[in-house]
């Protein structure tokens, strides 16, 4: 397996920055696109890729602008996914990648929902994990409430001591390996050794727009409909609702759907239940 990363322009100029994992096997199958979620990044993939590259498959793992390696948008206004999906279409243009199979967790799922209405050609599929057209309010506000805060933290070990403490809930049965690996995914360290979240805290300017009605998200899952798609879900989780879950079956016979115990917003896909459903849904894609 080779890890090489792109350094690629959006159609405003803003660079963006690209994990891709290529696999030693010829690469022959549909290649996988990861899209991590509001404050994450693509490091959210690092355990993830493997093992679908291992499929001989090519894997994309995009940091979307204002996170990660990815640069900081100067106009905080375009921080919404409708410009995340356009930046989706210039990084496969760049690369040459006609289609893909989407895996996009919370924000992710959204900017794969916004593209299959705007851009149904880029996908051959689609993981959604933990999100669809109904979101829980009760997961909106709490995301509202932390997110803009990038620290910073003394180390890793007391920005983990403070994931537990805020989302220890969503993950009732996780170590502490986890919430160090955690800590390491989400942040970065400064030049002067400070632990802070590794995005724009800009970004929370656009959650303003949670306080206010919904939009009506289903016609974007009707036009992802057409695709196949699996909705993974976790069994605990404020984002996705199961009433959320069963109004995606009703609107796509034949949905793929999993629910990982445990487990809130949103699973890592490294639990054995994800990584099973998704490995078999992928036997779709040649």
């Amino acid at each position: 397996m080779q890890h090489c990363v792109h350094d690629l322009a959006a159609s405003d100029g803003l660079r963006l920055f690209v994990r891709d994992v290529v696999p030693e096997a010829p690469r022959t199958a549909i290649p996988v696109l990861c899209l991590h979620g509001l404050t994450r990044n693509s490091r959210d993939f690092e355990d993830v890729w493997p093992w679908l590259a291992a499929q001989g498959r090519r894997v994309l793992a995009l940091d979307v602008r204002g996170r990660g390696a990815s640069q900081w948008d100067p106009v905080p206004q375009n921080y919404h996914a409708g410009t995340y999906a356009s930046d989706v279409e210039a990084v496969l243009t760049a690369l040459g990648v006609p289609n893909a199979v989407f895996i996009g967790t919370s924000m992710g799922g959204l900017i794969t929902m916004i593209l299959a209405a705007r851009r149904p050609d880029l996908i051959a599929g689609a993981v959604l994990n933990d999100i669809g057209p109904i979101i829980d309010p009760r997961g909106l506000a709490r995301i509202s409430a932390y997110v803009g805060k990038t620290g910073a933290f003394a180390s890793f070990d007391a920005l983990a001591d403070h994931l537990l403490a805020q989302q220890g809930a969503l993950f009732p049965k996780a170590d502490r390996a986890f919430w160090l690996r955690f800590a390491r995914r989400c942040a970065r360290e400064t030049a002067h050794g400070e632990v802070v979240f590794d995005y724009d805290p800009a970004i929370a300017q656009t959650m303003a727009q949670a306080a206010a009605p919904q939009p009506d998200l289903m016609p974007l899952f009707v036009a992802l409909a057409q695709k196949p798609v699996l909705a993974v879900r976790g069994a605990i989780s404020d984002i996705l609702p199961a009433e959320g879950l069963a109004a995606m079956a009703g609107a796509k016979p034949g949905l793929h759907t999993v629910e990982v115990p445990d487990v809130g917003h949103a699973p890592t896909l490294e639990e054995p239940a994800a990584r099973d459903a998704i490995c078999a849904f992928l036997q779709v894609f040649p």
